[in-house]
């Protein structure tokens, strides 16, 4: 039996918030296991993401910030222009060097550090969205022996990203929304 998790990342672009938002609603306030969310978003806008998820989740949410630890219970939001990095003390840095697949955030850069700080310990989410940023992320926790999961492109409200992950990682699960909320229910 594999053990508990150490860490899900999510990551998404258009219809990603509203995709989101239906796997993250219904996990307990008490949910062991830290989730960071990219979502791309504009870089000259802060936008009220914290809010809206706060507003709808049980667990705690919070926006990144720079050198803070990862913690159980917490739903870490990427803020607007600014790489998200996972750091071998299990803590967050913030880098806004170059766009990575036109984005900063970038969900790449955020999937690729969760894979080399947590290996097997960690799962990967991808998204709607209209873009390939991620797919080789994802690819990295795969080979890194995590679990890769795609949302359904036939569910998705852009199906450019969860189709550019099921190519980059061919043995990824692709699973429907309700089935990923039912997943990350099943982890605690």
């Amino acid at each position: 039996m594999r053990k508990t998790p150490d860490l899900i990342v999510i990551g998404g672009s258009w219809g990603g918030i509203k995709a989101s938002l239906e796997i993250l609603q219904g996990l307990p306030e008490d949910y062991k296991i830290p989730i960071v969310l990219v979502l791309h978003r504009l870089r000259d806008q802060e936008g009220n993401l914290k809010q809206l998820f706060d507003k709808r989740l049980n667990l705690k949410v919070e926006e990144v910030e720079d050198k803070e630890a990862v913690c159980s219970g917490y739903v870490y939001i990427a803020p607007a222009n600014y790489h998200v990095l996972l750091e071998n003390d299990k803590s967050f840095s913030l880098d806004v060097s170059d766009l990575v697949n036109y984005s900063r955030p970038s969900i790449d850069v955020t999937f690729i550090s969760a894979a080399d700080t947590y290996g097997e310990g960690v799962i990967g989410i991808l998204l709607s969205g209209a873009s390939k940023d991620g797919s080789m992320g994802l690819k990295r926790i795969a080979d890194a022996g995590g679990i890769a999961l795609v949302q359904d492109p036939a569910e998705a409200e852009v199906a450019v990203m969860p189709l550019a992950a099921i190519e980059a990682v061919p043995t990824c699960s692709v699973q429907g929304l309700n089935s990923l909320k039912d997943y990350l229910l099943s982890l605690t």
